[in-house]
Parts: structure tokens; C-alpha cells; sequence
């Protein structure tokens, strides 16, 4: 009996002890600071719809992209409803280090090059780092090598056109992310007149996640500066869907373009007025390092 009642106070007061120690733990964690948590995945690919992304790739990583544009639905039958039409730009982009990408491209509209920088100056963390939202800068270099059709004289400098543009963008839950992409291009000429100029726009735009794979995605870029009455704002709406190794972007834009000296400055069909060309991006990636 003494050897029973001797083992049942030695069990209970090792009980004691370990609830002692678990609790001295969990005061111990509690009072340790919560690490820096990076957010991720603010969009699914680089490109919200027309324009960039706060997203870079990580390092090592080259991506092939192609983005097409059809005609305008309101071409009617005759034109397939914009199938027969199409503008297409190819590129390769790769981070030099998780938060520095450069890229190249050739559109077909206009038959221009361009060029591209983009660096994350901020990324959005929580936690005992609190940045609410993520900064990319980004800049671009076009040249457009169409001949021209008038005997008008151009120099090199006025078939080039630059865009630099700040991208703000905050991750409010796992469904919806918001940007805001003040831009500013310059042109070495204005096609409208013949004249220098430069647009200032700001753009915004947004993701809704549906699934793990499926997201909706809306973008627009009012001028606060524009060119002339012929050119419009950008609008576009359209579907992410992740396959794998690829992110597949079905939209619809009344933009031909897919580079932002194009869509932001050198729109002139109207969405609202049926002119939309249905459209998509589709990138594959390839690890290097």
C-alpha cells in the first residue's frame, strides 16, 4: 500500500512538473517578437492583364511570354469577329536576383522592339516587420521600325518612346489584391500631329481570387494628360488560370497594344462603344539556376 501510494504522489508531481515546464513555454513563446512574414502571391503572374505586376521571379528564372490581340468583336462576320485580325508580341524576361528583372520584346503592332527594367523597391511583410504594401519600379524603352507611308522626315529619337511608372500594391486578404501604377510616358512623336508629347496616367487595377487556379482581373488607365480626343483609356477585364508551370490570362481589352507606350498612350478604340478585342497571355518559365 505504501509503494502505491508512494508511485501515485511521484506521478503527480511529474504531472505537476510538466505542466509547469509547458506552461513556462508557451509564456516564454508568447513573449518572444513574431517574426517577419513576407506576403506572397499578391498576383498570379508579372502582368495583371496589359500592363506589369509588383510580381519578379525568382532568381535564375527566364520566362517565354506571348501576348495576342485579335480584332475588335464588332468587326462582324465577315472578319470572323476579330479571329481573322490579330497582333502578337514574343519575350523573354529574366531576374538577375528575386527583385531585379530585365526583359525584351517584338510586337507586331507598329513592328516595334522594347526593352524593359524592373526592380522591387518594397515588399508588403507582416508580422515584426509591418510593410503594407509592396513597390516596384519599373521602365521601358520602345522603338518602332514600321515605315512610314508620307515622305515625312523622322529621326532616330522620334520613332523611340520611354515609360517609367512606380507600381503600388497591397494584398488585402488570400482573394483580393489592389495596384495603383502612376505612369508616365514620353514620346519622341505624337502620331496625331506631328508633335512631341508625353502622357501622364494612373493606372489601377485588381485581382479576385477565386480558386487556388482561377482569379479575375480588371485594369484601367485613365489619362490625366492625354494626346487628343482620338485616343482612349485603356480598360480591360479578364481570367487567370494557373496550369502548372504556366499561367494562362484570357482577356478582353480595347487595347491592341500589349507594351505601355501603346496601351497607355495609343488606344483609339472604345470598350464601352463595342470596340474589344478579345486576347491572351500565356508564360512558361524556365529555372536556370
Amino acid at each position: 500500500m505504501k509503494k502505491l501510494t508512494f508511485t501515485l504522489i511521484l506521478l503527480c508531481l511529474m504531472a505537476m512538473k510538466g505542466y509547469s515546464q509547458d506552461d513556462l513555454l508557451s509564456d516564454l513563446e508568447a513573449e518572444q517578437p513574431e517574426g517577419p512574414q513576407i506576403v506572397t502571391s499578391t498576383f498570379k503572374g508579372t502582368r495583371l492583364i496589359n500592363g506589369h505586376s509588383v510580381e519578379t521571379r525568382k532568381e535564375g528564372t527566364l520566362e517565354f511570354m506571348i501576348s495576342h490581340r485579335f480584332g475588335t468583336l464588332n468587326s462582324g462576320s465577315y472578319n470572323f469577329w476579330g479571329l481573322d485580325q490579330a497582333s502578337i508580341r514574343i519575350a523573354l524576361e529574366y531576374a538577375v536576383f528575386d527583385r531585379f528583372m530585365i526583359g525584351v520584346g517584338r510586337s507586331s503592332y507598329q513592328k516595334t522592339y522594347d526593352g524593359y527594367l524592373k526592380y522591387k523597391l518594397l515588399q508588403q511583410q507582416k508580422g515584426s516587420v509591418n510593410m503594407p504594401i509592396s513597390v516596384v519600379l519599373f521602365s521601358s524603352l520602345a522603338i518602332k521600325t514600321l515605315k512610314r507611308t508620307d515622305d515625312f522626315p523622322v529621326t532616330f529619337d522620334d520613332k523611340l518612346a520611354s515609360t517609367y511608372q512606380m507600381l503600388i500594391a497591397r494584398k488585402f486578404s488570400d482573394r483580393l489584391s489592389l495596384q495603383v501604377s502612376p505612369t508616365f510616358v514620353q514620346y519622341g512623336l505624337i502620331e496625331a500631329n506631328e508633335t512631341r508629347g508625353d502622357v501622364l496616367a494612373i493606372g489601377v487595377g485588381g485581382r479576385l481570387k477565386l480558386t487556388n487556379r482561377l482569379a479575375i482581373n480588371a485594369e484601367y488607365f485613365p489619362q490625366l494628360r492625354d494626346k487628343g480626343d482620338q485616343f482612349q483609356n485603356a480598360f480591360a477585364i479578364g481570367v487567370d488560370i494557373e496550369t502548372g508551370g504556366h499561367v494562362f490570362q484570357l482577356q478582353f481589352t480595347n487595347a491592341t497594344s500589349m507594351i505601355e507606350k501603346g496601351f497607355v498612350g495609343e488606344s483609339t478604340n472604345d470598350f464601352f462603344d463595342g470596340d474589344i478585342h478579345f486576347g491572351f497571355n500565356i508564360s512558361r518559365a524556365f529555372q536556370l539556376k
